[in-house]
């Protein structure tokens, strides 16, 4: 997502965000990334889909399974996988090349979490950077040289 704002001193200036698909290691999310990497993950993948082979093999053959519970089931085992694509962190980016007065390049980068926060922030940041010609200093976005 690419947005082009004006400044209100007249400098153009782009904001951008991606997703990021690695994760960015910062102080605040250090705790809640205990086991880091893919391995935890890989593995429980691993044990869920050995049980349900387990499970089905082991059904005797007069069983009738309700639909409902197979979309229940299912429902169950897609929440964290969604979930997970939902809160990727996204990199939003603002910068300008500056004009040829007295306001040199500058570029400001932070990461937001989730796909609905990173539209309301890039809103945020454009609309500072139509009122005040920046990035607002205590949003997530940091001056970078």
């Amino acid at each position: 997502m690419t947005r082009l704002v004006r400044g209100a001193d007249g400098r153009m200036w782009t904001v951008r965000a991606r997703m990021s698909w690695a994760n960015t290691d910062t102080a605040d999310d250090f705790e809640h990334d205990v086991a880091g990497g893919h391995g935890p993950g890989i593995g429980m993948i691993m044990i869920l889909a050995i049980l349900a082979i387990v499970l089905i093999v082991w059904t005797p053959a007069g069983v009738v399974v309700p639909a409902w519970l197979l979309l229940a089931l299912a429902l169950v085992f897609l929440f964290f996988p969604a979930r997970w694509a939902l809160r990727r962190p996204w990199t939003i980016v603002a910068e300008t090349p500056g004009d040829l007065d007295e306001h040199p390049p500058e570029r400001w980068v932070g990461t937001v979490r989730g796909v609905l926060n990173v539209r309301n922030e890039a809103a945020k940041v454009a609309r500072n950077i139509e009122v005040y010609s920046l990035p607002n200093v205590d949003g997530p976005l940091q001056p970078v040289d």
